[in-house]
């Protein structure tokens, strides 16, 4: 693989954030609401088999896994329920991650996000939390491309939209399909931990990806992506 070190890379120009249960607190209220209704079609998974399989991951790769490994198939309104069950949800609950507004306003860099996640809902989720006037619609999908994580489509367009060589791109990220997809778009990597569904102080799994479980510990790793110390919390 290739090395994603700090030190290979000190030239950052851009910051490419995934959405869910890194910008926002979600996948532990997307976990609940999946788990529930999984289990009125008699497919039952817990936690982990969340994490393993459906984190970081599009629609139809958790329809196939779920395929695959109970003989199931998803009923065509599964998807459109999933939704409309996550929208009640997130409209009570969801909120961004602890101190991640302080690092947006401070970054010296372009940002952008690159989410396995549909339109509809990423719009929802960052109108919901306020986070939208913050990106100005800077927001790649995996609609716009053909492979989802972990293959590398995502970054590499993400990054051609804003611009910016992969070279010069940091991805921050929670799931090892993310991770392992902007390892092979050749970019530097973060894992963040900070959100619900994750342990904090865990490894990242992958050589020279550093982890991080609060935002305040990311100007540490990057200092010259940043205007200005950030406050400490």
């Amino acid at each position: 693989m290739k090395d994603t070190s700090l030190a290979a890379n000190p030239y950052i120009q851009l910051v490419i954030f995934d959405c869910d249960g890194v910008l926002i607190d979600s996948e532990i209220l997307c976990k609940r609401v999946l788990i529930s209704m999984l289990s009125e079609l008699s497919v039952k998974i817990d936690g982990n088999y969340f994490d393993t399989y459906f984190l970081g991951k599009s629609y139809e790769s958790a329809k196939e896994q779920v395929s695959d490994d109970f003989g199931v198939i998803l009923p065509d309104a599964f998807r459109d329920n999933y939704w409309e069950a996550l929208q009640v949800v997130f409209a009570k609950a969801l909120m961004p991650t602890k101190g991640l507004e302080d690092i947006l306003q401070r970054l010296a860099v372009r940002k952008c996000i690159a989410t396995s996640s549909h339109p509809e809902r990423v719009a929802f989720s960052l109108t919901t939390t306020g986070l939208d006037t913050l990106f100005n619609g800077d927001v790649t999908t995996s609609s716009e491309v053909a492979r989802g994580k972990p293959a590398p489509d995502i970054f590499l367009l993400a990054a051609k939209k804003m611009g910016v060589a992969p070279e010069h791109c940091l991805v921050i990220e929670d799931s090892d399909a993310g991770i392992i997809g902007a390892i092979n778009a050749g970019m530097s990597v973060v894992k963040y931990t900070g959100a619900s569904h994750l342990q904090k102080n865990q490894p990242s799994g992958f050589e020279n990806v550093p982890v991080i479980d609060n935002w305040c510990e990311l100007p540490n790793l990057y200092p010259s992506i940043f205007k200005v110390a950030l406050s400490q919390g």
